[in-house]
């Protein structure tokens, strides 16, 4: 008989409905990984936070209509992935992280299914306490709570995996070209590696996704071989009244346009379309480049259910399950990166 091989992809989720806006910004803001304050505190500083939130957010999904995009292109990706293993019975599973299909759901799906091994697959290349991290710990709680025993490897980051960083390259190669015939080589064109941000102090605190961000953005540049490029990293998505990382992507939008120059977006960090990349970037930020005087604003599409995106997930799977249960990663950190799972299960072992 074939194995079974269950392999769960993980995603932040989104609303499913105008309804399911206010209880998905609560279920986000109650994370423990994203505020990082006392329970008592992050109670109602989550209801707060929320509360000051659904407005833009119900006004965001609206162009959307009404619900987020991720769960079904997701569903796309797996439904791809799946059809990958003629050799194997591989199944794939969908857990969220602060809407459904959340976790425990998913991990009551894959113990009826009975599976011989797990895969646990993040859609985020670059490791983050706040994405990998958060969703690796529901997945536990999950898991234990049903009952479910089978061998599974996690595999926490895949920055600078060959194989993820051509297929990338290859969809900026192509947004890239499209963008100079379309200015007809006479207006510069700067390239914005836009990454979701986070809370400085959360990076400061030894979370590795900066780090990441940049090693995906080199191992990019490093593939693409374009000379004389104009390029910067930035981040966008500030949610939060506190310090954020940055520059921030607005900032060199606003730059962009006293420099005389055009724009090309990356949404580096992102693999799907949702209203990060199809609201913020497509339209709030293209309104702000005009505004801006930015002399021509493009944007590359996320990877979705690109052959190459899935054909680089099929090679991260294969190799996961060859090495066997427990973590595994295609990227490593600097020692300093002490959020990084293998550091923490380092500081385990010890104790």
């Amino acid at each position: 008989m074939r194995r079974k091989i269950a392999i769960v992809l993980f995603n932040l989720g989104g609303p499913d409905s105008p309804a399911a806006i206010k209880p998905f910004l609560r279920n986000l803001f109650s994370d423990p990984a994203i505020l990082r304050v006392p329970f008592f505190v992050r109670f109602f500083l989550a209801r707060i936070l929320a509360g000051t939130r659904l407005k833009p957010a119900t006004e965001n999904y609206a162009l959307l209509g009404g619900k987020s995009p991720l769960l079904a292109l997701t569903q796309q990706q797996a439904d791809a992935l799946a059809a990958q293993f003629g050799d194997i019975d591989a199944k794939c599973f969908i857990a969220m992280r602060y809407w459904h299909p959340f976790s425990l759901e998913t991990a009551r799906a894959v113990k009826a299914w009975k599976p011989d091994e797990v895969v646990l697959l993040p859609l985020y290349p670059q490791y983050s306490s706040t994405t990998t991290g958060s969703s690796l710990t529901a997945w536990r709680t999950a898991a234990a709570a049903t009952g479910l025993v089978a061998r599974t490897t996690s595999l926490c980051c895949y920055a600078t995996d060959p194989a993820y960083i051509a297929a990338t390259t290859a969809i900026v190669r192509s947004a890239y070209d499209n963008a100079v015939q379309t200015l007809g080589g006479t207006t510069p064109l700067r390239v914005l590696f836009s990454a979701h941000g986070l809370p400085e102090k959360i990076i400061q605190a030894g979370d590795p996704y900066q780090q990441q961000i940049e090693q995906t953005t080199a191992a990019v540049l490093r593939e693409w071989g374009q000379p004389d490029l104009d390029w910067v990293v930035c981040y966008q998505s500030r949610a939060t009244p506190v310090k954020w990382i940055g520059p921030s992507t607005d900032q060199e939008i606003e730059r962009a346009g006293r420099d005389g120059v055009a724009v090309l977006v990356i949404p580096i960090a992102f693999v799907s379309e949702h209203s990060e990349t199809l609201v913020e970037l497509d339209i709030e930020y293209r309104h702000l480049a005009e505004k801006s005087g930015v002399k021509g604003y493009f944007r590359v599409p996320a990877h979705n259910a690109d052959p190459g995106f899935i054909a680089a997930l099929t090679g991260l799977v294969r190799r996961a399950l060859a090495s066997g249960p427990g973590l595994c990663s295609q990227n490593r950190c600097t020692a300093d990166r002490t959020d990084c799972p293998f550091a923490l299960s380092a500081v385990e072992k010890a104790h």
